[in-house]
């Protein structure tokens, strides 16, 4: 008579990985650890787990957390997934806030840029706004003051001309781009989130003009960015009044944010 004995944990985890790759994931290794890492801790069997990743679901929606800047953020289904290269900004603004000073983060989704400032100044106040309720309830769950609005609009009025460091990860794929994310993003990450128009500046140049009003002499804006959309925003901000225009680039020189300053 065989006896069948079940796979060992090294046999399952090859068999998991394969199952990713086959099925297109970038990488496999890492997303069959969250993977097995969230089938123990209860979320599901890590057999219908595989099913919804090969399906196209985020990883992060089915773990239900991303760690962004050290920080675990909860990220929940319908909420768009905060990106690796999104954590430079988040960095660069920790680095300018003052120990007590006031940070807004526009257009926040699960609040991950509010919430990695905030972790590393606790003593300052951290406002950020979301035009999607669901969004601004994920990020109020994450320990964001989320105020629920259309970028700077919910923003109380005691705040005008005070603001030391506002960041904006705002919609920028554009429209004609649209084709171009992969399959997974555009069929389950919500439009809303990637979607900024002509050219990707639609919403890019709203943060940058609400950034004119809101700022303390000296403050800072720091939004993110991509493509060529670098010349049309330092326009924008240099005619709300702000200089220092600064673009940031990574490792392989494609430009990632553009920072600004208010004179002093």
């Amino acid at each position: 008579m065989t006896i069948l004995t079940p796979p060992t944990e090294t046999e399952q985890g090859r068999r998991i990985v394969r199952a990713l790759a086959d099925g297109g994931c970038f990488a496999p290794d890492a997303e069959a650890d969250a993977l097995l890492q969230a089938s123990s801790e209860g979320i599901g069997p890590i057999d219908e787990l595989i099913v919804r990743r090969l399906r196209g679901e985020p990883l992060a929606w089915i773990t239900g957390s991303v760690t962004f800047c050290g920080v675990r953020i909860r990220v929940e289904p319908g909420v768009f997934v905060p990106r690796p290269h999104s954590e430079g900004l988040a960095r660069r603004a920790v680095s300018l806030l003052p120990a007590e000073g006031i940070a807004v983060d526009l257009c926040t989704g699960c609040g991950a840029v509010a919430a990695a400032v905030a972790s590393a100044h606790p003593r300052a106040d951290v406002v950020a706004t979301e035009i999607d309720p669901v969004a601004a309830a994920c990020a109020s769950r994450n320990g964001v003051r989320a105020l629920v609005g259309d970028l700077d609009d919910p923003l109380p009025p005691s705040m005008r001309g005070r603001v030391d460091v506002m960041t904006a990860v705002v919609p920028y794929v554009p429209t004609e781009e649209l084709h171009l994310l992969p399959r997974d993003v555009l069929a389950n990450e919500p439009r809303r989130a990637l979607d900024g128009g002509p050219r990707g500046t639609t919403v890019l140049v709203q943060a940058a003009e609400a950034a004119g009003r809101w700022l303390r002499p000296g403050g800072t804006v720091l939004l993110e960015i991509g493509g060529e959309q670098a010349g049309e925003l330092a326009r924008t901000l240099g005619d709300v009044g702000l200089s220092e225009i600064d673009v940031h680039r990574d490792g392989d020189g494609h430009a990632r944010a553009i920072e600004a300053r208010r004179p002093d």
